[in-house]
């Protein structure tokens, strides 16, 4: 039973609908065929445009804050370089330690800044200067001058500290009692440029 070019010329135009929607299915079915290969690929690519697309977004949205941003960082960063000391400056840095010395009333017994250590690999913003300093004084000058220098006008680190009883008289002989002055010894690092 053949079907005559007639007979399905008018089954077209009886049902062209059915027709029509066999034609349709059949060319989605042979399309989806040949395009399989490419859905993977679609979505990395569709992944991608969307981490894109929320990135442009969040940079939008904050970009209206970025000049006072900027502002307020260069402003931070100009306040810590004011208060970062120069490794090279030597008389400068320990100036600052008799200027601690005559407002709390110690006396400095020995002032020392170290050499520089070991530099890591990489280039640093900010290097510690190493100072070795014993002072002598009674306990509430001792105190207000570990005070100053950790909210002095350069940042500070104390890497060791050691508090032991002054000689009373020429002698050197301690006193069994509580000790009127004591002798301070700091290891102390201030945070600087190379």
């Amino acid at each position: 039973m053949a079907i005559s070019n007639e007979q399905l010329l008018s089954a077209v135009k009886k049902y062209p609908i059915v027709v029509g929607c066999v034609v349709l299915s059949i060319a989605s079915l042979v399309g989806l065929y040949l395009r399989a290969d490419l859905t993977p690929e679609a979505t990395v690519q569709l992944e991608e445009l969307a981490k894109k697309g929320k990135r442009v977004a969040t940079n939008i949205k904050y970009a209206s804050e970025l000049d006072q941003q900027l502002n307020a960082v260069t402003a931070a960063n100009k306040e810590i370089d004011s208060r970062l000391v120069r490794a090279d400056q030597l008389a400068g840095n320990l100036q600052y330690f008799y200027e601690l010395e005559s407002s709390t009333g110690t006396k400095l017994l020995d002032l020392r800044q170290l050499p520089p250590g070991a530099k890591g690999p990489g280039k640093k913003s900010f290097e510690p200067v190493g100072f070795a300093v014993a002072l002598a004084g009674t306990y509430p000058q001792l105190v207000e001058f570990l005070q100053r220098l950790e909210g002095g006008k350069h940042f500070c680190r104390i890497l060791s500290i050691s508090f032991t009883p002054a000689a009373k008289d020429s002698n050197d002989s301690l006193s069994l009692g509580r000790p009127e002055s004591l002798t301070v010894n700091l290891t102390l690092e201030l945070l600087g440029q190379p």
